[in-house]
């Protein structure tokens, strides 16, 4: 008879953070995952608002120009993730898994399946569309996903509209997709949906769907600061958005030994 139990995987709560304190703690804990120091790790957070754009974004994604966006306070950041621009903002759940994988196709279905869980477990039936990465409601986008992966390690991850503003991704080509309608739990539901309680849903499902028991940690236990975003703030370097102004607001490819690439697919 075996004994062999579940893999944990640890989950942190790190509430707001800065999109770039982000970064760095996500090559942090992927360095510490890649030397064996640390299981697989799912971080989970806010972001204050601001645009990312992947590896294949275009600058017509951004039609009325950085300094327009910049003037309604939401910060423009690159990153090394696949896909194309995006959005992040309060109100919404961002998770950042950091998961040794050797297959990423699987792993982003088995991302998108936990994703759909979640959802139906609040009364919202999603979907999957054949050619596009993420998870719709009919035809309106509710989660987006982009990666990387860096000798087998995985960073970035998903995002899910909750209760965040979606007027920020109509001023812009979210995915690069033109005409894509965006959507949210709190929209489809027809009721402001709670971060907190979502998240934990969250956390459970994406566990469950990889077979893996879940094991809450605090930053610290992953030598992360407490308090990212206070420590963002009081640097003059770091980004100055904390807050949008808009007129709605909240109410087959195999990747083990590979050295480093990001996903090609759709945000």
């Amino acid at each position: 008879m075996s004994d062999a139990r579940p893999s944990e995987l640890w989950v942190c709560h790190l509430g707001a953070v800065e999109y770039r304190a982000a970064v760095a703690m996500q090559e942090q804990v992927r360095a510490r995952r890649q030397a064996g120091e640390l299981p697989d790790v799912l971080l989970l957070l806010e972001h204050p608002p601001v645009f990312t754009r992947g590896r294949r974004s275009q600058a017509s994604e951004l039609p009325m120009g950085e300094a327009w966006y910049r003037g309604h306070g939401i910060d423009i950041v690159d990153s090394d993730r696949g896909g194309r621009l995006t959005y992040h903002g309060p109100g919404q759940l961002v998770a950042y898994p950091i998961m040794a994988i050797d297959d990423v196709i699987a792993y982003l279905r088995t991302m998108e399946r936990a994703i759909i869980a979640a959802l139906a477990e609040e009364g919202v039936s999603a979907r999957l569309r054949d050619g596009l990465t993420g998870v719709w409601v009919h035809e309106a986008k509710i989660a987006s996903i982009g990666v990387h992966v860096s000798r087998a390690v995985t960073t970035h991850g998903f995002a899910v509209n909750v209760e965040n503003d979606l007027q920020p991704f109509s001023w812009v080509v979210p995915c690069g997709i033109p005409d894509v309608q965006m959507t949210s739990l709190t929209r489809e539901r027809g009721e402001r949906a709670g971060l907190t309680c979502f998240r934990r849903r969250m956390a459970h499902h994406f566990c469950t769907a990889h077979g893996a028991r879940q094991r809450l940690v605090s930053p610290a236990r992953l030598g992360l600061p407490d308090a990212p975003l206070a420590a963002a703030r009081a640097d003059p370097a770091a980004s100055p958005a904390v807050s949008v102004r808009t007129g709605e607001q909240r109410g087959n490819r195999r990747g083990r030994g590979s050295r480093e690439r990001s996903l090609a697919l759709p945000a």
